[in-house]
């Protein structure tokens, strides 16, 4: 099968990443289990560095750069969490970075961006569009390109969760990943195959922007517009270029949930596991909770995207 990432990619990000990115736990509950009549394995990658999966990718992808390349600094863009692991990353690194992020991005993501040390530039998520903006600015600086989703190394190293996860939980039925733009997903996709080839991995977008579920039904990319949910790491327009054959070969469905799904797992996992995932970090979740996929008697593996979530925005949520 030629795609244009393959599982030795993603192994070789895991020894990149081994000693840097914390290597997080699979998390059980007995309530979860019940409510569903399966054995969930949570991957709680809300507990990765800088609170999201994002960190895997961004480093692998700096870490495969040329000497000059991080001389001269990288660019990326991204509405929170991606900015967040390039920032980071870029710091660990040594090398310099600068974000274009839309104005209304979570305070808290802006916030800790700009506290890793990088240069963040705003932009108008309704009228600007951000690619444009970003491939002029890094054509101008000289810097770089890493996109939140649509690059091989990115892609690679986000595979590295379900590496993870199915190392340390056992091979898995079931796998549900929050998708966005497709770099968790088809990473996810390609270490699934490898290590359990039975396993159906299933992507899970918000129901007002499923365009990854339009394309994949219709063998076509399909672009939409910016979506209205609260899963804003999920509020892309369409799947990637590289991440979309990934998807068509590998991936067995599509799902959608909705906001109030995603409200009603975020208070599940603060009321009953302690952990505060993020809107966009509940969608597989809210998935495996919504019966939509019968789990009975199934091993069922759940990426927790992140958990980066404003703490007024969570108090609002939980209300």
């Amino acid at each position: 099968m030629n795609l244009p990432v393959s599982y030795a990619d993603v192994v070789a990000a895991a020894a990149r990443l081994d000693g840097v990115a914390h290597r997080t736990p699979v998390l059980t509950s007995r309530t979860a289990d019940a409510r569903v009549g399966a054995r969930l394995h949570f991957k709680a990658e809300n507990l990765q560095r800088m609170g999201a999966f994002k960190f895997r990718g961004a480093y692998n992808a700096i870490a495969r750069l040329d000497e000059a390349a991080r001389r001269r600094g990288v660019l990326a863009f991204s509405s929170g969490n991606h900015a967040q692991a390039i920032a980071l990353a870029s710091r660990l690194q040594g090398v310099a970075a600068t974000i274009v992020m839309p104005a209304d991005a979570p305070a808290i993501k802006l916030a800790a961006t700009r506290g890793y040390g990088a240069a963040v530039v705003t932009y108008d998520r309704m009228t600007e569009d951000r690619e444009a903006l970003a491939r002029r600015l890094a054509e101008e600086r000289g810097l770089a390109l890493i996109p939140p989703y649509d690059h091989p190394d990115v892609i690679a190293g986000q595979g590295t969760a379900a590496k993870e996860l199915i190392e340390d939980a056992g091979p898995l039925d079931i796998l549900f990943v929050c998708t966005g733009g497709g770099g968790l997903v088809s990473g996810c996709a390609l270490a699934a195959r490898a290590l359990a080839p039975a396993c159906r991995v299933i992507a899970v977008e918000p129901e007002a922007g499923n365009d990854v579920q339009q394309s994949f039904r219709t063998g076509a990319i399909v672009r939409i517009p910016v979506p209205a949910t609260i899963a804003d790491g999920a509020q892309t327009q369409a799947p990637g270029r590289l991440t979309f054959p990934i998807i068509r070969a590998l991936v067995a469905d599509v799902l959608t949930v909705s906001d109030a799904e995603l409200i009603a797992a975020m208070r599940f996992f603060v009321a009953t596991m302690k952990i505060v995932v993020e809107p966009t970090g509940c969608l597989a979740a809210a998935a495996a909770f919504g019966g939509q996929i019968d789990l009975a008697g199934k091993r069922v593996g759940v990426i927790l995207s992140g958990g980066n979530v404003d703490p007024a925005a969570l108090a609002r949520y939980l209300a």
